[in-house]
């Protein structure tokens, strides 16, 4: 859930400055993009392992969360390639995330 939340944040941070450089929108949307993405980095902090392996794994998820934004909210039907490469990204994870604890 935590990593669902903190991809949500990056991607309506970065979501949003899309809207105003590519349709138009209202430059006012800048300002809860800046608060989500400060959203994001602070979501980040939360997760309990080592920044580089929590990078690597959030992305997984990450590719996941934006193809369900890609349908919910963009409307546009992610393909059975674009299902494919998420679910390699989620395994590749899962591998990341369910990897035996390392012995020092």
């Amino acid at each position: 859930a935590l990593f669902i939340a903190t991809a949500v944040a990056e991607i309506v941070g970065c979501y949003l400055p899309w809207l105003w450089l590519k349709q138009g929108k209202p430059v006012w949307l800048l300002l809860p993009a800046a608060v989500s993405l400060a959203l994001f980095a602070w979501l980040l902090t939360l997760h309990p392992s080592a920044a580089g392996r929590t990078y690597a794994a959030y992305g997984g998820v990450y590719t996941a969360v934006a193809l369900i934004w890609l349908w919910q909210v963009e409307g546009v039907t992610p393909t059975r390639w674009d299902l494919l490469g998420a679910g390699i990204a989620l395994a590749g994870m899962a591998i990341i995330v369910l990897q035996p604890p390392l012995h020092r």
